[in-house]
């Protein structure tokens, strides 16, 4: 007599929107005097009467890492071993997009202040009665060897992401607003009603597209250059006086880069504390004088704009772009190693940044109700985002078939600037921004459609 084993199936939804552990375990079936006669377990999970209808089916293409766990057969008058299935979706099925922040309201702290004061409690707690550890860089003045060749990557994957987005423009159309920072990627501008510029209430939110250039993709965040990163920092009256460079460039100099045109100091000894916010340099008169570095990589070069020339045929185009999603990807990812040993700060209110232990004192914020604050920035602790704004742009599903529809707004979704232009261009989609794009979503192909969505 033959049975098959009865499953057990117990769901656990970590959010409404994906499925983060599910476990199928078998249970074992009767035995009898008699031989019992079955399938194996692989044969009977691949058994599927009704493709695409089934709970695995859908966990496969909902997931991003599927497990099978199984023991080999066993004899049949033994009891079967549990297997279990086990799907894990590292990224969720939708994400909620980025929020908007208006000039009136100051950014959120990256950790929240009562956290910052428990764990400086802590700290000190721990610290009572033990003997003080040395400083380790870069605190202490030197740089730390071993992000050396990160800082040379990730500026070679700067100038890597502006040559390739200037060639690849020259294929993929990008759309920027002549009244607001908006752009759209995509052979014609959004309809949506959502400028914020000048006179946009008699144009009724509407944008008016022009064409759009690098920097409106890649937004141009600066900072001061500092010759000394622990020296004092920047007087107001010092504002004009001191150059003012890109801030991933500033982050790469301090954590080792030699770039000629703008010198920076580098310490061969730790610096002596002679107070809490006090110190001097140590004596380096007895070392031999410094050896002209050599630099570890060839730092590249960014093509002038006559010289760009777009790419071919459409192979061409597709390895520009999943080259252009690598330079990204690296930038982005060092940049984020970097910011971990080297401090960068930002202002709550406005969108300047600086490269180094604490602000800048220039009073130059212009944001909401900066008279209170004389001018002064409110410096917090910065984010990638900061460092590097994704510009999150409308996803257009088929850019060669009908354009974004205003009524089905809620049905887009939005991914960087960068990413959108590589995906259009040919480019696979990563899976870090597959929520945000929202793929997996229907789109109804008329309004009517749309009003009967649940």
């Amino acid at each position: 007599m033959s049975a098959f084993a009865s499953f057990r199936c117990w769901v656990d939804c970590g959010s409404t929107n994906h499925l983060s552990h599910v476990k199928l375990v078998p249970l074992p079936p009767r035995i009898g005097p008699s031989m019992l006669s079955y399938h194996s377990r692989a044969d009977f999970l691949k058994l599927n009467l009704y493709p695409g209808l089934s709970l695995l089916s859908s966990l496969e293409h909902r997931s991003s890492k599927l497990k099978l766990q199984s023991e080999p057969r066993a004899p049949s008058r033994k009891f079967h071993r549990p297997c279990a299935l086990v799907v894990r979706c590292d990224h969720p099925q939708n994400a909620d997009f980025p929020r908007y922040y208006s000039r009136k309201e100051k950014k959120p702290f990256p950790v929240p202040v009562l956290e910052l004061r428990r764990a400086a409690r802590e700290r000190a707690k721990k610290s009572k009665g033990q003997p003080k550890k040395p400083v380790p860089p870069p605190k202490n003045g030197l740089i730390v060897k071993s992000l050396v060749p990160l800082a040379y990557d990730v500026l070679n994957a700067r100038v890597t992401l502006i040559n390739n987005l200037k060639k690849l423009l020259k294929v993929v159309k990008v759309h920027a607003c002549g009244y607001c920072n908006e752009i759209h990627v995509g052979p014609v501008g959004h309809p949506f009603k959502s400028c914020r510029g000048q006179h946009a209430s008699f144009r009724k939110g509407l944008h008016e597209w022009t064409y759009a250039t690098v920097e409106d993709v890649l937004l141009p965040v600066d900072a001061y250059h500092l010759y000394d990163r622990l020296g004092k920092r920047i007087r107001h009256d010092e504002r004009f006086s001191i150059p003012r460079i890109p801030a991933v460039v500033e982050l790469c100099i301090q954590a080792g880069v030699n770039l000629p045109e703008f010198l920076t100091k580098r310490r061969r000894k730790t610096i002596i504390r002679i107070g809490k916010r006090e110190f001097i340099d140590a004596d380096e008169s007895e070392l031999p004088d410094p050896v002209p570095e050599v630099p570890l990589k060839a730092i590249l070069t960014e093509i002038p704009d006559p010289e760009v020339v777009a790419p071919c045929d459409e192979e061409e185009t597709i390895l520009l772009a999943e080259e252009t999603l690598q330079a990204w990807e690296q930038m982005r990812r060092g940049a984020k190693k970097l910011m971990r040993m080297y401090p960068v700060r930002v202002c709550g209110y406005c969108p300047e940044v600086h490269v180094g232990p604490s602000g800048h004192k220039a009073q130059n914020c212009g944001a909401h109700k900066h008279q209170q604050r004389n001018g002064q920035h409110g410096w917090q602790a910065a984010v990638l985002d900061d460092l590097i704004p994704p510009r999150y742009v409308w996803h257009v599903p088929d850019v060669k078939g009908l354009p974004l529809q205003r009524e089905l707004r809620s049905f887009y979704g939005q991914a960087p600037a960068v990413v959108e232009i590589c995906v259009q261009a040919g480019a696979a989609v990563p899976d870090q921004y597959k929520p945000t794009m929202r793929l997996d979503i229907g789109i109804p192909t008329s309004l009517r459609e749309a009003e009967m969505v649940v």
